[in-house]
């Protein structure tokens, strides 16, 4: 599985948590048109990436509109776009089953976008899936993030993504921020769930914002786990929780170390084994001349992100992935002690983070490079 990502990176107006490359403005067109020839320059790069050499039927197999704010264009534009990728990267002998070349098609919204007419266009243009930023149902707390929307601004807009016919939703809320109570948090869960939303994400605030004490931020995560589980909610991935089947297909193969191409500025890309490359995070150099970087990854640097994202993940790492170096070098010592203080779970050549520890998984994940001393 591989897949394409497209930024877009234009915002109304800034949340003071974001840190994703976005500016406010609205010259859109001229920025849709340096997508075009991103799009149709990269045209053969996954035949060329190891492993896919050849294979003229390889297709990305989904598609991820994220931002900044995709929503805050008009859809005929993001169809413009669609249109590029599907035209671009498709093979007529390959369709996917969905009739719309990728499997599946996410559009990263905003609920004071979501009008009738946008959502209905969402639909047409091919989307099969919704990611919506709700963040909070607290009226209080939206203001303060410098949200444009109101809880029930975010409600309408569920409703009208479903009238348009999405199957398909997901929702974002943040925790672990100053001045969230336990009463407050549990109310914006409830509110979500009551949706019934397919897919539910879940981000701990970082940076000036953040709560600063670690047990209030691991009782509320404890909560979101047994509140959203009660709900028939699987935990599939630290932050992210879906009804069965409804697993994000295109997250999940980050994760996974599948392959993708990032297009627009400060898109990252990915070829499966070695190289990531980026572009430039800046939107007049990107439209007039399209700049960035690459780094190939040492074999330290390999193993570590299998370890970091596999772990990452309630299904664990499968041992089996690893070269015969890689489980040489891996920390043993730390991972017998993790092992037998039940911070890893060892079962058939399968090592994973139980779910209770999947707060401190970064801490746990780290102390298994092979560079590690305590």
């Amino acid at each position: 599985m591989a897949g394409l990502y497209v930024h877009f990176p234009f915002c109304a107006a800034k949340c003071i948590y974001c840190d994703f490359y976005s500016r406010v403005r609205k010259d859109w067109t001229p920025y849709v048109e340096a997508l075009l020839r991103e799009l149709s320059d990269r045209r053969d790069e996954f035949v060329k990436m190891p492993g896919y050499a050849g294979h003229d039927v390889f297709v990305p197999t989904t598609l991820y509109f994220g931002g900044g704010t995709p929503s805050l264009l008009p859809a005929p534009l993001l169809a413009r776009v669609a249109e590029a990728a599907r035209e671009t990267f498709g093979r007529p002998s390959c369709p996917a089953p969905t009739g719309h070349l990728f499997e599946e098609f996410t559009i990263e919204v905003n609920p004071d976008d979501v009008s009738t007419e946008k959502a209905t266009a969402w639909r047409a243009m091919g989307a099969t899936r919704i990611s919506m930023g709700v963040q909070s149902f607290d009226d209080r707390h939206l203001r303060w993030m410098r949200r444009r929307h109101t809880a029930a601004d975010a409600v309408t807009a569920f409703d009208r993504l479903r009238a348009a016919g999405f199957d398909n939703l997901s929702l974002d809320l943040i925790f672990g921020f100053t001045g969230l109570t336990d009463e407050t948090w549990a109310a914006s869960i409830a509110a979500a769930v009551a949706l019934r939303p397919e897919h539910i994400s879940c981000y701990q605030m970082t940076g000036r914002y953040a709560e600063p004490d670690e047990e209030i931020c691991r009782r509320q995560y404890r909560m979101l786990q047994e509140r959203l589980h009660a709900a028939g909610y699987g935990q599939y991935e630290v932050s992210n929780y879906a009804l069965p089947g409804k697993e994000s297909q295109h997250n999940s193969a980050y994760w996974a170390r599948e392959p993708y191409l990032g297009f627009g500025p400060g898109a990252h890309s990915f070829d499966g084994d070695r190289r990531r490359s980026w572009n430039t995070p800046d939107i007049d150099a990107y439209v007039a001349s399209r700049q960035g970087g690459e780094e190939w990854l040492s074999d330290s640097e390999v193993l570590e992100e299998k370890l970091m994202l596999s772990l990452r993940t309630v299904r664990g790492l499968d041992l089996s992935i690893l070269t015969d170096d890689e489980l040489c070098r891996l920390n043993k010592t730390t991972l017998e002690e993790f092992s037998r203080a039940g911070k890893i779970i060892l079962e058939k050549a399968v090592i994973r983070i139980p779910e209770e520890e999947l707060f401190v998984s970064d801490w746990i994940i780290s102390r298994l490079f092979p560079e590690y001393t305590a």
